[in-house]
């Protein structure tokens, strides 16, 4: 069986080269959605307020934060207001994962909050800790009533089955959304090895043909409903490792079956 050496070092591109995401499969959602194929350099806070259509939030320069001195989160959470590094992949995507998801990202930052007031900023909650795994890492699986199977066969790494017998059902019956915004940013220069955490939500037959902007609200919306109301990110059949590179129509290389030899990366579940 083939085995190759994973990598696990990650360098950011050092400038903006708007080709590293058009000509990426796995940012077809951003390219459509924010016309990044027509950006000749970094977008700055005015562009990224102008796509967050009249949010409740906005983005300001990071000086802002460093001149007020709070905590980031409770930063964001006194003045609605998100610090954004220039030249930043990972503050870049983070602000388009707010435009997507602004019901979500804003929950998160009150449950942080709220952590804080209990725990204090030192002692990390397990609340504080999954979500900030689901912040950074998370994907957001979802699946139509016919492909409720393949949470089960993502949680036990049954990978063949889902990524190559079941192949078809990607695309039709699951439709994945990556919400973590580092998930993007490693994704400007791919490495075998990297993963992300599945979150797994239900939703209604013909979702994965709905139009982008109202399959992302949909989901914005019962990702709120869930995390606040079921304490999903707490539950241990949720953010279950999901190598992504694996996902089909996200990574070329993933068209030939023998992609998935490599058990270094597609590792078998490990017995209890």
């Amino acid at each position: 069986m083939q085995k190759t050496e994973v990598k696990i070092r990650f360098t950011p591109p050092p400038a903006w080269c708007s080709t590293l995401l058009t000509g990426n499969p796995l940012f077809n959602d951003l390219c459509r959605q924010f016309n990044l194929a027509g950006q000749p350099q970094w977008p700055g806070v005015t562009l990224l307020n102008q796509w967050a259509q009249n949010a409740a939030f906005r983005f300001v320069d990071n000086d802002a934060l460093a001149e007020d001195g709070r905590y980031y989160e409770e930063y964001i959470y006194a003045t609605q207001c998100i610090p954004t590094r220039k030249d930043n992949w990972h503050d870049f995507f983070g602000a388009l994962i707010w435009c997507l998801f602004p019901k979500t990202k804003a929950l998160l930052n009150q449950l942080h909050i709220a952590e804080i007031a209990q725990h204090g900023l030192k002692q990390r909650s397990k609340l504080r800790n999954k979500l900030t795994l689901f912040d950074e890492c998370g994907v957001v699986l979802c699946l139509e009533p016919a492909a409720f199977e393949h949470a089960e066969l993502l949680r036990q790494h049954q990978w063949q089955q889902s990524f190559v017998v079941k192949r078809s059902d990607w695309w039709q019956g699951i439709r994945p959304m990556i919400f973590g915004h580092a998930m993007y940013e490693m994704a400007t220069a791919p490495f075998i090895g990297l993963t992300s955490k599945a979150l797994f939500i239900e939703v209604p037959a013909g979702f994965s043909q709905w139009p982008l902007t109202a399959a992302y609200s949909f989901v914005d919306v019962k990702l709120h409903e869930q995390i606040a109301n079921e304490a999903v990110l707490l539950d241990n059949q949720q953010l279950t490792p999901l190598p992504l590179l694996g996902v089909p129509r996200w990574y070329n290389d993933n068209e030939t079956a023998g992609f998935y030899h490599n058990t270094d990366y597609f590792r078998p579940k490990r017995p209890r």
